[in-house]
């Protein structure tokens, strides 16, 4: 089968492609497991923390990509369940122990054997991968396998960190940089907050405008100060400066929500202009997201078909995949991007 395999560690530039096109055996499953036909994997900002090495995959060569929608083609040893020809999704969670405290919690996310789609397992830059048949999802039939694919982690991480605010109807929400994951975010909170205000900051004019054509109160920089304190705040960017500016933004007893699985070292020191007084005082939070669980994935993708929430996308071949990463490295973002493969 054909697929784009990372091989080695660095940084993504428009220069160089990270991603190796190759041709590997096909994927057999195991007991318990499935094998699937891809159709379409989203590109998501993680990839770049496993390419650049700040959550590298434990072996290489790997295959990347943890927002996977494909059919299934067989089935492992013990499985019944989906059936051969079913469309299925994949997420972030690729597998997790099952029997830890965590997991016995429903805290799959925290499970110390917690396994990854495309970083501790070959994900779904290829035309074939094999998966746990209890780590996948049925995709509601209203979308098609490119709007599908980033609501397996985009919208499900999106929908982790809005239920970890704890946000009330009428509370105002922050959302610092608007990608794939805020731009889903905006649309779950105007269905389930209709009277909370949306207030948007970006680095990037077209994203605030694009926040603004979604129906945002607000947009403005990140270093801006929005007309009124927030009461909630998502965090989804890489890097640390909008940590600092979300937590000036903040109302008291606020709680900022911090969605990214690692930081970017670039603008570290702008932690030094963090005030104890000023920012976190008067019992203002940080909390992090770590990973999703099944839960959250089978929740975000109920809400979603109830809803008609569909993802803006822009579509890539399986061989443009060090395209689509060179462009969201450097910040070419409207919605999801997606590698279209099959189907």
């Amino acid at each position: 089968m054909q697929a784009m395999v990372l091989e080695g560690l660095g940084r993504v530039t428009s220069d160089r492609d990270p991603l190796v096109p190759r041709t590997v055996p096909d994927p057999e499953p195991a007991d318990g497991e499935l094998l699937l036909e891809v159709t379409a994997c989203g590109v998501c900002h993680t990839e770049l923390d496993e390419i650049e090495g700040r959550t590298p995959p434990p072996e290489l060569p790997v295959i990347l990509g943890h927002q996977v929608v494909g059919r299934v083609t067989a089935q492992g040893r013990g499985v019944s369940k989906p059936a051969i020809g079913d469309r299925v999704g994949v997420a972030w969670i690729y597998s997790a122990c099952g029997h830890c405290y965590h997991c016995r919690r429903g805290e799959e996310n925290l499970c110390p054997g917690f396994r990854a789609t495309g970083r501790d397992a070959d994900g779904g830059y290829a035309e074939r991968m094999r998966v746990p048949a209890d780590f996948v999802y049925a995709i509601p039939e209203r979308y098609s396998d490119a709007q599908a694919a980033p609501l397996l982690c985009a919208g499900a991480i999106g929908y982790r960190s809005l239920r970890l605010t704890e946000l009330k109807d009428g509370e105002r929400l922050g959302l610092t940089g608007f990608g794939a994951s805020a731009h889903l975010v905006l649309k779950m909170a105007q269905h389930r907050f209709p009277r909370s205000e949306v207030y948007v900051f970006s680095r990037s004019e077209g994203e605030r405008a694009f926040a603004r054509e979604l129906g945002a109160g607000w947009a403005g920089a990140i270093e801006a100060r929005a007309p009124a304190r927030l009461h909630r705040i998502i965090d989804t960017t890489p890097a640390w400066k909008p940590v600092v500016e979300a937590l000036a933004n903040l109302e008291p007893g606020g709680r900022l929500v911090i969605n990214a699985i690692r930081k970017e070292s670039q603008d570290q020191d702008y932690l030094q202009r963090l005030d104890y007084e000023r920012d976190l005082w008067m019992e203002k939070e940080i909390k992090s997201v770590a990973n999703v669980a099944r839960r959250d994935v089978r929740e975000f993708l109920t809400l979603a078909d109830e809803t008609g929430m569909t993802p803006e996308v822009t579509t890539f071949g399986l061989r443009e995949a060090n395209r689509a990463l060179q462009e969201l490295r450097a910040r070419k973002i409207r919605g999801a991007k997606v590698l279209e493969i099959g189907g």
